[in-house]
């Protein structure tokens, strides 16, 4: 098969939305954890471990808006949102981690993007995590970052950076955007399918991004509302807020900040800027582009560079393509798909752990993060360009 089939889960290939992904193998993790999925013998590979101090918990919300029908399927009713909050649970978490993703989503996701392979979906949907359900959380307020993931990408295949976020000390909302996607699970059994992944909205990936904008701020109003959809609100401090996202995820995260003035830090993982950077900026709040060495001359890159008008750090990795800040190189190879990326999944995975975490650090911490200043002799894959 045409491994670009598989890897192109941005539309890269049908949308022209930018270069290919070609993805890295990635050597399956330790096999000490409980599997992810019980019903599911065949999955064995697991993410990275997380890095921080903390065990990770994580629990699922649906939201639904009732005061704005879905954007791509008006016939479905209001628009509806899967959150999956990962936290920093108490010492001695133990017990069964969390699923990676439903079958049937894993299932769609093949269909989807690769309908050539032949392999169980259970081996995608089994991927090990390290996060364990509904776990009591720890003490204490924490920031909350938002996670937005690509063009028909699953929330999922942001997982490994969302539990190491929230190892080190953040709530993290990682957000699906039904019918965007190969497939978002509800909790009534339902699976929906992709909408509008053969063919682009009205209004082009901007309104694609700009309609993310929309849920992110909805999903802002549940989680730190005054009767919050999520039974462990409490953790969140509501004043500490920034999202990161891949891709058109990473366009969205500069579209909400700027129409959301909660949001005060946001990165965009190798995002084209369909939905362009405000002329007048982001009111100086700081934002991250990070990225691979195409965006050098992706126009709107270059285009948006200067329009944001607060503390900003341009980073380039070497060797790593599209979907090197993801999960997915590890799909990549539980399809049986080659390797051709030459920075290896387990190294780019923790390069893009670090640097998300340095950001927000710095901005919704107020740690000092010198890693952000310029070349690191333990990082010589990642270049920084200063304003």
């Amino acid at each position: 098969m045409n491994r670009s089939r598989f890897l192109a889960f941005a539309a890269s290939a049908v949308l022209a939305l930018g270069p290919a992904l070609t993805l890295p193998i990635v050597t399956a993790g330790p096999a000490s954890a409980a599997p992810a999925n019980p019903s599911s013998s065949v999955g064995s590979a697991q993410l990275p471990r997380p890095t921080g101090p903390h065990p990770v918990g994580r629990g699922t919300v649906h939201l639904i808006d009732g005061d704005r029908p879905d954007p791509w399927v008006p016939s479905a009713g209001p628009r509806q949102l899967m959150l999956s909050m990962y936290y920093p649970a108490r010492p001695g978490t133990e017990g069964p981690t969390a699923p990676y993703m439903t079958t049937e989503e894993a299932r769609l996701l093949i269909q989807l993007r690769a309908p050539d392979v032949t392999v169980p979906p259970e081996v995608i949907g089994g991927v090990r995590t390290w996060a364990h359900p509904d776990a009591r959380p720890a003490h204490g307020k924490f920031p909350l970052v938002v996670l937005s993931p690509g063009f028909t990408f699953p929330r999922a295949t942001l997982t490994g950076l969302a539990e190491d976020l929230a190892s080190r000390g953040y709530v993290v909302a990682l957000v699906d955007h039904p019918y965007e996607n190969a497939g978002t699970t509800l909790p009534d059994g339902r699976t929906l399918p992709c909408a509008i992944c053969d063919k682009p909205p009205q209004g082009g990936m901007a309104a694609v991004a700009e309609s993310r904008a929309e849920d992110v701020s909805f999903a802002l109003d549940r989680l730190t509302g005054r009767h919050p959809a999520w039974r462990y609100a409490r953790v969140i401090d509501t004043k500490r807020i920034g999202m990161a996202g891949h891709s058109i995820g990473g366009n969205a995260a500069a579209t909400t900040m700027a129409a959301d003035a909660r949001v005060r830090a946001g990165v965009n993982m190798d995002g084209t800027f369909f939905a362009p950077v405000p002329d007048d900026g982001l009111d100086g709040r700081p934002f991250l582009m990070f990225g691979t060495k195409d965006r050098h001359t992706d126009e709107k890159w270059v285009q948006g560079w200067p329009h944001l008008d607060g503390w900003k750090r341009w980073l380039t990795v070497a060797g790593a393509d599209h979907g090197s800040f993801t999960d997915v190189p590890l799909l990549a190879e539980l399809a049986g798909i080659p390797d051709t990326a030459p920075l290896a999944y387990e190294r780019s995975q923790a390069l893009t752990r670090v640097y998300v975490a340095a950001f927000f650090d710095l901005h919704l911490k107020g740690v000092a993060q010198p890693l952000l200043d310029g070349p690191s002799p333990a990082n010589p894959e990642v270049s920084v360009r200063l304003p």
